[in-house]
């Protein structure tokens, strides 16, 4: 799987490198971009449409190892992955109207967030589509998660729950240059580990895509950033991140007993998810509408504390990492062990909750 993984990291960073540029020229020909405002950080003009270059190097990769397996893998002439890799060619030809399903409703998500971006839709039709695809996902391509519970109808609404918590948690984390796709890159670089690990070649190969696309936009969105990927590109980058964690498989191990690394979601996902919900409780004390953006996150927060934006990245990328490792040996560990993750998870975004309270700043300012 090795050999896989180096070949989709560096073509899909290749292809999607190529992809921003594009866009990023088009971007400021047509007049797409950002513009600095009251609830955003950056004050300067930033072409938008990042987003369609990550939607675009995805689909294209997607398409063309779909059509290498369909229609090379049977005559053999992929063999040099190694069989590991090629004795699940038949049974990826077998998904691939699901594959199809998954990429549908990524579509949908992406267009309605290309939408958002030109004319700023409300936050409730947002959600509805949200929703209808979460549902379309986890009932439709049977996307879901399954452990403990047998009803088909609980576990599908449930999942739809978790990617429409997921996708917003994404969409929250791009308030500041590479921080939502440096997140996104950490996260599905440690599922890809545990999809490795578990034997998932095409689970393990979405991930490491995500993972080559969006390092190839980082680029050019590393602070200071060139272009900004928009909700088109966040919307995208969460769902598949979500569909991520309910793909990958946790509980081989879980099965000798230990069912806790059925949390590894969870613990993975610590940081992005803190963000989520610390800035929607701070806005609904204040009165405010939990979906109208402002400059309370996290990341603005430790700003605010002297870090410049560079610094404040990669203090959020290093435990978003640290949170991240211990996840992996979540299903190696006894109990005892997996509390202690659990505990140093905790005690992660304590730091991070430290820091922000002895922010002396107005909450709501710049």
């Amino acid at each position: 799987m090795i050999i896989l993984a180096i070949v989709l990291l560096g073509g899909s960073f290749g292809v999607s490198v190529i992809y921003t540029i594009v866009v990023r020229k088009s971007a400021l020909r047509c007049g797409f971009v950002s513009k600095p405002a009251a609830n955003r950080y950056h004050r300067s003009v930033v072409p938008l449409g990042g987003g369609v270059a990550i939607f675009a190097a995805i689909l294209s990769i997607l398409l063309v190892v779909t059509a290498s397996v369909r229609f090379l893998g049977a005559g053999g002439k992929l063999a040099w992955f190694g069989e590991a890799v090629t004795i699940h060619f038949p049974g990826f030809s077998d998904k691939i109207g699901q594959l199809a399903l998954v990429l549908l409703c990524t579509g949908v998500l992406f267009f309605v967030g290309l939408w958002d971006d030109k004319k700023h839709l409300g936050p409730f039709f947002k959600l509805f589509v949200q929703f209808g695809v979460a549902m379309a996902a986890a009932g439709l391509a049977d996307i879901r998660v399954e452990l403990f519970i047998e009803n088909r109808t609980v576990t599908t609404i449930l999942s739809a729950f978790w990617i429409v918590l997921i996708i917003n948690a994404f969409n929250f984390l791009d308030n500041m240059d590479g921080l939502s796709a440096g997140m996104a890159v950490i996260t599905s670089s440690i599922l890809f580990t545990a999809a490795a690990a578990s034997g998932q070649v095409f689970v393990g190969g979405l991930a490491i895509v995500l993972v080559g696309v969006l390092l190839g936009f980082l680029v050019f969105n590393f602070p200071p950033a060139s272009i900004f990927m928009g909700d088109a590109g966040s919307l995208v980058v969460g769902f598949l991140v979500a569909l991520l964690t309910l793909r990958t498989t946790y509980y081989q191990q879980a099965e000798s007993g230990r069912w806790h690394a059925v949390l590894m979601p969870l613990v993975v996902m610590a940081v992005p998810l803190y963000d989520f919900v610390s800035v929607t409780l701070l806005r609904i004390s204040q009165g405010k509408s939990p979906f109208v953006g402002d400059t309370q996150h996290f990341s603005h927060r430790l700003k605010r504390r002297g870090l410049t934006d560079t610094q404040t990245v990669l203090t959020l990328y290093l435990a978003t990492f640290c949170t991240g490792l211990s996840a992996v040996f979540l299903g190696q560990v006894n109990r005892v062990g997996a509390v202690l993750i659990i505990l140093q998870t905790l005690m992660i975004l304590a730091i991070i909750a430290i820091f922000e309270a002895t922010d002396k700043n107005d909450t709501t300012g710049d």
